[in-house]
């Protein structure tokens, strides 16, 4: 990948940490109204924490960096199979899985960024059909 697509790749990484590291307060008023399923964020945060291998590689990140997104990864493979299921809104406040991910994800950036308090990504609002 080009150093363009590497720094991108690390943008959303870091981001998407911002979110796992906020409080649940702050996530749930980032879900706001949608219905985001757990596996979709949990196969997410998975896809970019086997990226994250091939950016530390080319230098986009650094080896502490790497150990802390392979600790999430771990902890997200942990996660069973019936947690998985439904509403991420609905997991955060019943699978103390999350609560532990939270902690990675704050160790993260407090380690990458020198404060895991980061701004949240901007929501994705889902394109309307033939505009």
């Amino acid at each position: 990948m080009n150093a363009l697509g590497d720094a991108k790749l690390r943008t959303w990484t870091l981001a998407f940490m911002a979110l796992l590291a906020a409080d649940t307060a702050d996530q749930l008023a980032w879900l706001g109204e949608r219905e985001l399923e757990t596996k979709d964020v949990v196969e997410e945060v998975e896809l970019l924490c086997r990226v994250s291998e091939g950016l530390a590689e080319r230098g986009a990140f650094e080896p502490e960096d790497l150990r802390g997104l392979r600790a999430i990864g771990l902890r997200l493979g942990e996660i069973d199979a019936t947690y998985r299921v439904g509403l991420w809104g609905d997991a955060l406040a019943t699978d103390p899985a999350w609560d532990d991910i939270r902690s990675l994800a704050r160790r993260v950036l407090l380690t990458r960024l020198g404060d895991w308090r980061q701004p949240l990504p901007r929501p994705v609002r889902p394109h309307a059909g033939g505009r």
